[in-house]
């Protein structure tokens, strides 16, 4: 097998690639009218078979996430996509969406018509309006060709999409936060259950869906689950776009198989810049706890990366260099976090604001070796305490960078500040190794 597996940047080159005529010259909505020729539980047995599993960074089996509507419900359906795209380090979605947004509005019209709705929503990040414009366009097209609207191809089938713009909140990547805004309110995090799948959007049964797993069901009826599942893992099947940023030569989008490592895509992305060594990376963004060196070929599927003590998350693979101060790095993700906290609960409205009292205090020397300590107590005492998973992913990279670079935190102290000094390439370059 290729270690690149082009699929759904196979077409990113093409000229004027986001437009319906450019889509169709490659084949495009050519899956769209087998899906419609097909029985609606068919193309969800397909997508369980294919071993699809969500690409927004929780990894639930996508086809067994449909199977839980209950289609003897009386009230609608409804498919929403998450394209909220926000994690820090995370750019997989918005390129996709830019370069070929029909190719995610295929998938939402097979989606939608395999779990039976009328109605599906593209929830986008707000700040991305070149990126809500874009979809909207297409959406138009798709509209203008019969892909959508009434009778479908004279299938019968109905379905109508709306591209909702949000209001910015990181806290609505979050699939409940996510419908509160969709209703126009504000977006906190829903007590479950009832789950989405029962009791969703308007309470009725909704399937919520990242972008990229719902961009991966047209190959999947195009090409067959097993097209599908013969890549990837045992357990980790099918291909996904790796965002590789950071210290790297060329950064970008690489879509590969899961199972693929670090050291590989390194390698295709023309190596770490030049004169300088990996120090330590994220595997699915900020919220994921980080890794070091040691951990280059770790296959980047869910199983592995979870052993490992870390999480396949969004493939967010933020690099950084010996250049860089771990603690700082820290620091300003936790300022993220407290920054984005809804404030619903304790744990995470009062907790992220006291780790970044602490994280301040050591990263200007001014705090105690005892602080490193109180650091993980806080930790202990939001992780699994939180409403939703904010609160969780703030925790990843204190207490995963306190397990590897604990004297990386003691040379702040020892120093009376920071003892980074940019310029000095060999600053800490063995730190990492230690656990």
């Amino acid at each position: 097998m290729d270690t690149l597996t082009p699929v759904l940047t196979d077409n990113w080159d093409a000229e004027r690639s986001w437009t319906l005529a450019s889509y169709e010259e490659r084949g495009g909505y050519a899956a769209l009218r087998t899906a419609l020729g097909m029985d609606p539980d068919a193309i969800i047995t397909a997508v369980k078979d294919s071993g699809l599993r969500g690409r927004g960074g929780a990894g639930f089996p996508t086809g067994m996430k449909w199977g839980f509507i209950p289609q003897d419900n009386p009230k609608p359906k409804y498919l929403v996509v998450n394209a909220d795209e926000s994690e820090p380090g995370t750019c997989k979605d918005i390129p996709l969406m830019m370069a070929s947004p029909h190719t995610l509005l295929e998938g939402v019209i097979i989606s939608s018509f395999a779990i039976r709705a009328n109605h599906a929503f593209i929830y986008v990040r707000g700040e991305v309006l070149h990126v809500i414009r874009r979809l909207q366009r297409a959406v138009q097209e798709a509209y203008l060709a019969g892909h959508l609207g009434k009778d479908i191809h004279g299938s019968g089938y109905d379905l109508d999409v709306v591209v909702h713009a949000g209001a910015g909140a990181y806290i609505c990547g979050e699939e409940t936060a996510l419908l509160e805004g969709l209703e126009g309110r504000r977006g906190q995090p829903r007590l479950r259950p009832p789950f989405p799948a029962v009791a969703g959007l308007y309470a009725s049964p909704t399937v919520i869906n990242n972008v990229e797993s719902i961009a991966s069901v047209p190959s999947i009826i195009g090409n067959g689950a097993e097209w599908f599942a013969l890549m990837g893992t045992e357990k980790s099947k099918g291909f996904g776009i790796f965002s590789l940023s950071g210290h790297v030569t060329r950064p970008g989008q690489y879509e590969a198989p899961l199972g693929i490592t670090l050291r590989q895509l390194i390698d295709l992305a023309g190596g770490i810049r030049d004169g300088h060594e990996l120090k330590f990376w994220t595997p699915g963004g900020s919220s994921t706890p980080l890794l070091t060196t040691e951990h280059l070929d770790v296959p980047l599927d869910f199983e592995a990366v979870g052993a490992a003590g870390s999480m396949l998350g969004t493939r967010a693979l933020q690099l950084f260099d010996e250049t860089t101060c771990v603690v700082r790095a820290v620091l300003r993700w936790t300022e993220f976090y407290k920054h984005e906290s809804c404030g619903k609960c304790t744990p995470c409205r009062e907790g992220t604001w006291w780790l970044v009292q602490t994280l301040a205090r050591l990263e200007k020397g001014e705090g105690k070796e005892s602080d490193l300590d109180l650091l993980l107590d806080q930790c202990e005492n939001i992780l699994g305490r939180s409403f939703c998973a904010l609160g969780d992913g703030a925790t990843s990279p204190i207490s995963s960078s306190i397990k590897y670079f604990r004297d990386e935190y003691l040379a702040h102290l020892t120093h009376g500040g920071c003892p980074f000094d940019p310029a000095a390439s060999t600053a800490f370059a063995t730190t990492g190794a230690t656990a």
